[in-house]
């Protein structure tokens, strides 16, 4: 018995694949370069690409469990069917589908709704699969290093409704033990949606207002102005991503994204200890930053 992880060499994936791998599974990882992917002992490269169908197939012979991850791509709709559809195909009956928080809510919002279109297929091929919605993550607030420490700014136009961020560790963490629930189950387990996001409601006001605390100066919040915003994204992405990230940032401001008040309570559960809290995040992060 495997478990096939795509999205291998991201930040999750890599994370689900070591704690695979840890646990004793049989894991292989699909990437398009296995000759440079740096994965625990034991672990098994699989050349694949999402848009290949011919190396989907081949890496899916033998699988019994997929975690489904693809990135967010103008095609993310095309690979994360195809993909789904392959794996029918194969037969196998054990997935979990890496989705995102409110994907039902914000149809505007490229990335957001073509995970939910994923997650509908899932439900109408009645596919025993966990999917995961996972919130804003937290590690998205690591690349703030110049605005924060150089200019005493946070930058991300959050607004002022609130986004519960969620530690990736905490999703790699579920999404692993999902895994691993589904692959030692002795038959096809039911469908589950669960929500995963952290304790915490963040403000812009409430993010600044932290970091100026975890950095001993002051920090400004940079306000809700979504063009500054989508210019700011653009300088280090593609405009179709900007203009993305520009949708849900517009849905942060107005409905926010707040998970159900029992989301804390399911996560413990699943991680047997609270979920990380997003000050914990930071100290850790500005530590980080005075190690480099």
């Amino acid at each position: 018995m495997s478990i096939l992880v795509t999205g291998a060499t991201g930040n999750i994936g890599s994370a689900v694949t070591a704690r695979l791998a840890e646990a004793g599974a049989e894991v292989r990882a699909l990437t398009r370069n296995p000759d440079t992917l740096k994965a625990p002992q034991g672990v098994r490269a699989v050349a694949g690409d999402l848009t290949d169908v011919a190396s989907v197939r081949a890496a899916l012979e033998g699988v019994d469990t997929l975690f489904l991850l693809n990135a967010v791509t103008p095609d993310e709709l095309t690979q994360g069917l195809a993909t789904l559809g392959l794996a029918r195909d194969a037969g196998i009956r054990r997935i979990v589908y890496l989705s995102v928080l409110n994907g039902d809510r914000f149809a505007d919002v490229p990335h957001f709704t073509v995970k939910y279109a994923i997650e509908r297929a899932i439900e109408q091929f009645d596919l025993p699969a966990t999917v995961l919605r996972p919130s804003y993550f937290m590690q998205n607030d690591a690349s703030l290093q110049v605005p924060l420490t150089a200019h005493g700014v946070y930058p991300m136009a959050l607004g002022k409704v609130g986004v519960s961020m969620v530690d990736i560790r905490d999703i790699a963490d579920i999404a692993a033990a999902a895994l691993l629930r589904r692959e030692r189950a002795s038959g096809a387990l039911p469908r589950e949606v669960i929500e995963l996001a952290g304790p915490d409601a963040l403000t812009g006001e409430s993010a600044a207002r932290l970091w100026s605390e975890i950095l001993a100066r002051p920090v400004a919040y940079g306000g809700d102005d979504l063009d500054a915003a989508e210019a700011a994204i653009a300088r280090n992405a593609p405009s179709w991503a900007a203009y993305d990230l520009r949708l849900m940032l517009a849905r942060f401001q107005s409905d926010g994204m707040l998970a159900k008040a029992s989301a804390t309570d399911i996560m413990t559960s699943l991680l047997g200890r609270a979920p990380r809290n997003y000050r914990d995040f930071a100290r850790e992060t500005a530590a980080t930053w005075k190690q480099a």
